[in-house]
């Protein structure tokens, strides 16, 4: 049985390189890309995190474009990626909306690049998904990546993508790629 999966790109609260959480941008990239990743490894809904009105009018109009605009008639098989978006103005709104009519919250399982103590590795996470069907929640910041209090919060920590070198900067886009693609893809 395949595991419940959503995915959420938290724009807020994230860290800047000085270390101070901040709000970033949404990008039109980011928005596509993993609305794409989403349906193909088969996850319930992508949600878009941020509190700021500007950005989620942003979104509306990046998904009416790809839903029912011109991107909708030229590419029509990108509709059932863009369906998957959700824009959500914090991680509450995301829980309340995957937790919908059930008892027990989803299992959050936050993402970060650098070394911290007390990490899940792929395949452990990949085994309790196989026998826990979820839902999860996997969380991906954007920025420098996820607050302290999003990581302590979380459920799980996965382990970071690769060996950290002194530069480790993938773009939230390929690692949320690689992320699904460990844990849902065939070959794990």
């Amino acid at each position: 049985m395949r595991p419940e999966v959503h995915l959420a790109l938290v724009h807020h609260p994230v860290l800047n390189k000085e270390g101070r959480i901040v709000t970033t941008a949404v990008t039109n990239l980011d928005i596509h890309d993993n609305a794409r990743s989403a349906r193909t490894f088969g996850l319930a809904s992508y949600h878009v995190v941020t509190p700021l009105g500007a950005q989620i009018e942003l979104v509306g109009r990046i998904l009416r474009h790809w839903r029912e605009g011109f991107g909708a008639r030229r590419v029509p098989t990108r509709v059932e990626a863009m369906n998957l978006v959700r824009v959500s103005r914090d991680l509450d709104e995301v829980v309340r909306e995957v937790k919908a009519g059930r008892e027990a919250r989803p299992i959050m399982v936050a993402t970060c690049a650098r070394k911290r103590s007390g990490t899940t590795a792929f395949k452990e996470m990949r085994d309790r998904m196989a026998r826990e069907p979820g839902p999860y929640v996997l969380l991906f910041g954007t920025g420098y990546g996820l607050s302290d209090e999003v990581l302590k919060a979380a459920d799980a920590l996965l382990e970071p993508i690769g060996d950290p070198s002194d530069w480790n900067h993938l773009s939230v886009r390929g690692a949320v790629a690689i992320v699904l693609d460990r844990l849902l893809g065939e070959r794990g």
